[in-house]
């Protein structure tokens, strides 16, 4: 029997809240400090739309900092147990076939998801999760078949991109962009902790030194799920040619604006409990049969489940109330304002501070300094993604503005990845698919593609082929950017090796010269 007073005792949670919240108010800020700074001076909005966007931010903030204590407090140590469990039964169709209802349940759970779907206008919602979530299990399987097996993830990806990029030549334009979209977003706060844990848990059971490397990448691979079953539902899904996205809502006063998060909360906690159902029941179905975890710890789990809920239901409500509309709104406002230069400029700055929002860019860096022992610095990781997303955004503002399409962009950004993987250590390569996939989170499928959208609206173009396809661009340039960095890192330490190397044991190395000489 738990006692009450064991609530008392997690002192970790009434410290890490406060610091969770700093974080994501840290992270937001910049940039909510750049949308006022345009609102108040060249694109002037609607002071109900501003105050929406105020709010939102501030549950976004609370959202993200709950939601990021409770994804690390309880799908990380789920994750882990599980794929340490599954592995020990040596059973490989069981192993596959719970990957696959641990990938489709935590990918129908995953925030960005869910507001990408709500977003896509030519596509049911829950017909497009139900696709998404089984090309994210059916590659989970794939994941863990590779960590046990230790196949090759260069050549998985080479397969795997071969075929995508052989479909995407024969798809719909209007489940194009939204194809690679679904790729990027399935890798995000909820999905990568949980994904990331349960590579570490399978890879524990292996004994060989090139384990806990193999546990990377699994976060490329599950990316690709998404984009070939979206790609293949357009083969089948009619297409309604439907492109309104969003609709400015106007209010009267302080008071409905009050009523309209209040009445979307409800229907956000029924949408979030369905959604975290299945992980839940699958995780105490494990408990009861194999893992049998402490009291103290299952009540550690079920509080971080707890926050989890509370941090997602406040994130998707402030982020479709609030940061949404005015995101749509300002794009259309400065588009019709200013040059496309100036756009393309204004984009990539957004997406340099942008990183910095994404809570499972803190996940991927903690494990990449733990995993390398500090011989790659999560800083260098965090600037060399800034980079790459401050490229992806300006890339994507061109878009909009020439018209062309995604391909001309994705396809020779990936083989570029692609050569890039077979000049640079394994490890290199599959932290790079890694980033790539958890740089596309929750504000770039949130403010950032309404931005787009409102954009492409002012400019006339197609929304469904021009303004989707962002997520995919910030997914994909990280693959170039961290390789490059691991190109160089690896370069460097090949010399400082050769230069070791030059003296013999015991050679006697002059550190100074002879000053009378």
């Amino acid at each position: 029997m738990i006692n009450i007073s064991d609530f008392y005792r997690f002192e970790k949670f009434r410290t890490v809240i406060p610091e969770k919240i700093k974080e994501a108010a840290l992270s937001v800020f910049p940039i909510v400090t750049i949308v006022l700074v345009l609102c108040l001076t060249v694109s002037p909005i609607k002071p109900d739309l501003l105050l929406c966007f105020l709010l939102g931010a501030l549950m976004l903030i609370a959202g993200m900092g709950l939601f990021s204590l409770g994804a690390e407090t309880s799908m990380t140590p789920i994750g882990s147990k599980i794929g340490t469990a599954l592995t020990k039964t040596k059973k490989m169709p069981l192993i596959l076939l719970i990957s696959f209802f641990l990938g489709f349940a935590i990918t129908i759970s995953e925030p960005d998801l869910q507001v990408l779907a709500d977003t896509v206008p030519h596509i049911n919602n829950v017909v497009l999760l139900v696709t998404v979530g089984a090309g994210v299990g059916l590659f989970m399987s794939v994941c863990m078949f590779r960590i046990i097996t230790g196949a090759s993830l260069k050549k998985l990806l080479l397969i795997c991109y071969s075929i995508v990029f052989v479909m995407a030549a024969f798809s719909d334009k209007e489940f194009l962009s939204i194809a690679f979209d679904s790729g990027g977003v399935t890798t995000g706060p909820m999905t990568v902790p949980f994904i990331l844990a349960m590579g570490l848990g399978v890879s524990k059971i292996r004994s060989d030194k090139n384990a806990e490397a193999d546990s990377f990448g699994l976060v490329a691979l599950c990316s690709i799920g998404p984009i070939l079953s979206v790609l293949i539902l357009g083969f089948f899904y009619p297409s309604s040619g439907n492109s309104e996205v969003t609709e400015i809502l106007n209010y009267e006063n302080t008071a409905e604006i009050g009523k309209a998060f209040l009445r979307e909360i409800p229907s956000y906690m029924k949408e979030t409990a369905v959604a975290l159902v299945p992980i839940v029941v699958i995780f105490f179905a494990f408990q009861l049969v194999s893992l049998k975890i402490s009291k103290r710890n299952l009540l550690k789990i079920i509080i971080g489940i707890i926050y989890t809920y509370v941090g997602l239901v406040l994130f998707l409500t402030g982020v479709n109330i609030g940061f949404s509309p005015l995101g749509f709104q300002l794009g259309s406002e400065l588009f019709g304002k200013f040059p496309p230069l100036f756009l393309i400029i204004l984009s990539a700055v957004l997406g340099w501070f942008l990183i910095s929002a994404e809570p499972a860019v803190g996940v991927l860096q903690k494990q990449i300094e733990e995993v390398s022992a500090g011989a790659i610095p999560g800083k260098t990781i965090k600037i060399s993604l800034s980079i790459a997303v401050a490229v992806a955004m300006g890339i994507s503002m061109l878009r909009i503005s020439t018209g062309l399409s995604v391909l001309w962009f994705i396809v020779p950004g990936y083989v570029l990845a692609l050569i890039l993987s077979f000049f640079v250590p394994d490890i290199y390569t599959a932290i790079a698919f890694d980033s790539g996939g958890v740089a596309s989170g929750p504000m770039t499928a949130t403010f950032m593609l309404q931005f787009m959208i409102g954009a492409c609206t002012a400019h006339g173009g197609n929304i469904l082929s021009d303004a989707f396809g962002i997520v995919a661009m910030v997914a994909m340039m990280p693959l170039i950017t961290i390789q490059f960095i691991g190109l160089v890192y690896s370069k460097r330490i090949k010399a400082e090796e050769s230069k070791a190397d030059e003296y013999g044991d015991y050679d006697i190395i002059e550190l100074w010269e002879d000053d009378a000489e």
